[in-house]
């Protein structure tokens, strides 16, 4: 059921975060309806892979998989949801960021000399270049026929480093959060202590997230045109010494405000669906 938990859980976290995901990092996101679409998907294998992990280290340490886990138990399980889920996403990352990156660069200048008088007719819509990519799934198959496999999965380096680091305190801060919310004389946390949990979790998450989210993109618009990093390091070594350190941070206001309410929302449905099979099957 943790499947499923995590499944319905990422759906009602992506109704909820959905406006602040069009603002995210470099305007709008064009490409969204990719990652809406396996949103599901990819939230129940993270979910499930978490849990039946973290049952197996149980299993093995302590005898049974219903022991109550260790926090190093809960940080590697969470370190192997979070690089199980980089097989799903990169494919529908790349996408994300190269459609983001073509609406960024089709967009016409409000000012300088190249910008038309106020009075001037528009040139004609048959006039206007095509754009190289006309959706996401469109997008998948571009790359993949010019850039082969490795096209896809460009940026996965720093998506390992960004999601298997994430994941661990992602599960590790809400454990411990839902452990200091429990009241006395319970074992588990009501719903508002979810709910402060889930969304605390994803800001931490975040927080962590955020300077590999940073290289990653960078990585993976680098397709277009000449290729301008030779890989995870020169890119982080090249946009540090560019643009300063503060670089690696960026978007991070924004990634953590959106990761608190989608976050809350994402746990509170997990548990409610867990909680609801338990009360069925007994």
């Amino acid at each position: 059921m943790d499947f499923v938990a995590g499944a319905l859980g990422g759906v009602c976290g992506v109704a909820v975060g959905y406006p602040l995901d069009t603002v995210k990092v470099w305007g709008f996101y064009r490409g969204l309806s990719l990652p809406v679409c396996t949103v599901s998907l990819v939230s129940s294998v993270s979910f499930g892979t978490y849990h039946h992990c973290l049952a197996h280290i149980c299993q093995l340490r302590y005898g049974s998989a219903d022991a109550k886990p260790a926090k190093t138990d809960i940080t590697l399980s969470g370190f192997a949801s979070g690089l199980v889920r980089v097989f799903l996403t990169s494919p529908t990352e790349v996408a994300k960021v190269r459609l983001q990156t073509q609406t960024q660069q089709q967009r016409p200048s409000a000012s300088g000399p190249s910008a038309a008088p106020p009075m001037c007719p528009a040139p004609p819509a048959s006039l206007a270049p095509e754009p190289k990519y006309r959706g996401p799934l469109h997008c998948l198959a571009t790359v993949a026929q010019e850039e082969g496999l490795r096209g896809l999965y460009k940026g996965s380096s720093a998506l390992l480093f960004r999601d298997g680091h994430s994941f661990a305190t992602y599960f590790l801060s809400y454990a411990i959060l839902c452990e200091w919310l429990t009241p006395a004389g319970r074992n588990q946390p009501d719903v508002l202590g979810v709910l402060v949990a889930g969304g605390c979790a994803g800001v931490l998450a975040w927080a962590v997230a955020t300077p590999m989210d940073v290289i990653k993109s960078r990585l993976q618009a680098d397709g277009q045109g000449q290729q301008r990093y030779r890989g995870l390091l020169h890119c982080m070594v090249s946009s540090v010494r560019e643009e300063g350190p503060r670089v690696l941070f960026k978007g991070l206001s924004l990634n953590c405000c959106r990761a608190f309410p989608v976050n809350m929302v994402v746990f509170v449905t997990y548990e409610a669906v867990l909680r609801l099979t338990r009360g069925l099957l007994t």
